[in-house]
């Protein structure tokens, strides 16, 4: 006699485990991970992008699309990924925030568009930009200033002034406040540098 197995249906017909009400992905090889289900596909494909580092929902979102999910399926995930915390925008941009401006000197400008790429809501980047103290603007400004100088030594002064208030502005910085953190570098070299800003030896 062959004896088939059953299975037990779960209380109330759903599928969704309590790992799914935790945020936590199901054991590799449960019955949720079979083929056919785009909200567990969804899920998992999340959490995986998930483990390495934060990600946006527009991220999310976008790797999703390209991974085919359907968009009512994606939507459910992502939403439940928000309700639980693991998808959070506003920490997300406080801490890409902090880590740029004091690792690569940007300033809020350069910051904004990045979070805007991100897909960051404007209301959320905006409070997230304004805890940038504007004097540690200016202190990363003249540190970035301070570092590229000694590599223009040979360049005449209009040159040099040139480049470093573009360095400056590649990296979200105002005319106004490039400009003087520039000029204020420049003209604190010791006297016996000067004759390297006359050379007049552009090597743009």
């Amino acid at each position: 006699m062959t004896i088939h197995a059953t299975r037990r249906p779960r209380a109330g017909g759903s599928r969704r485990s309590a790992a799914d009400d935790d945020g936590v992905a199901d054991a590799p090889g449960s019955p949720d991970d079979a083929p056919g289900d785009p909200e567990v596909v969804a899920r998992n494909i999340c959490l995986r992008a998930l483990t390495g580092a934060a990600k946006t929902r527009q991220q999310l979102a976008e790797l999703l699309a390209r991974k085919d999910v359907p968009d009512d399926a994606a939507a459910a995930v992502l939403d439940r990924l928000t309700e639980v915390g693991l998808i959070d925008d506003a920490a997300f941009a406080r801490a890409w925030v902090s880590s740029r401006q004091a690792g690569r000197g940007l300033a809020r400008r350069a910051l904004g568009a990045e979070l805007r790429a991100k897909g960051i809501e404007p209301e959320v980047a905006a409070a997230a930009l304004e805890e940038v103290d504007p004097q540690d603007e200016w202190d990363a400004a003249r540190r970035l200033v301070a570092r590229r100088l000694p590599s223009m030594q040979r360049l005449d002064r209009q040159t040099a002034e040139r480049r470093l208030i573009g360095m400056l502005a590649r990296k979200g910085y105002g005319g106004g406040l490039a400009s003087t953190v520039v000029r204020e570098a420049l003209d604190a070299r010791p006297e016996e540098d000067d004759a390297g800003w006359d050379a007049d030896v552009d090597l743009s």
